[in-house]
């Protein structure tokens, strides 16, 4: 039974997680942008002056991947690359003013998404499953770097006998 409940938790979670990108896709839309590049924005907010490649590994991309997006933020005028003083090779980005802007009008959209899709989970529920999901994604992090310890199981098969 506990395997079950496990492949239940696992699969509502894939489905789950895929109709709310959908759902911020569609909301992020609406204000002239994209979850990659809210993502992008908000985490800038938070650690302005990344290099790219530091970016890159604090959203766990590969930083060719990101590339084009922040060249999408660039031609937008809502980051900027500067040149790093210790590294004339690498670049730091910065919001500009009008990314500021935008991260802060988005605050209110994240704020009205989670109220949504949230409305009468009672915060037990929300704590408890905030717990869970940092676990799960602790072990599939743990589990994709191969690290020792960590069991990679499949279900055993019985043979068949003729």
């Amino acid at each position: 039974m506990a395997s079950d409940l496990k492949r239940q938790f696992v699969a509502q979670l894939i489905e789950s997680s895929r109709l709310l990108r959908n759902y911020i896709d569609h909301r992020a839309k609406s204000r002239g942008t994209t979850r990659a590049q809210w993502i992008v924005l908000f985490r800038l907010r938070e650690q302005e002056g990344l290099s790219q490649v530091d970016l890159a590994d604090v959203l766990e991309l590969q930083p060719i991947s990101l590339v084009r997006l922040l060249d999408r933020l660039v031609e937008h005028g809502l980051l900027e690359r500067r040149t790093d003083p210790r590294d004339r090779r690498a670049n730091q980005l910065f919001l500009t003013s009008t990314g500021r802007r935008l991260v802060d009008d988005l605050d209110s959209l994240r704020d009205a998404i989670a109220c949504d899709v949230l409305r009468d989970v009672p915060d037990e529920a929300i704590r408890a499953s905030l717990d869970t999901l940092a676990a799960v994604k602790n072990r599939v992090k743990d589990a994709a770097q191969g690290t020792p310890g960590i069991e990679h199981s499949r279900p055993s098969r019985q043979r068949r006998k003729a």
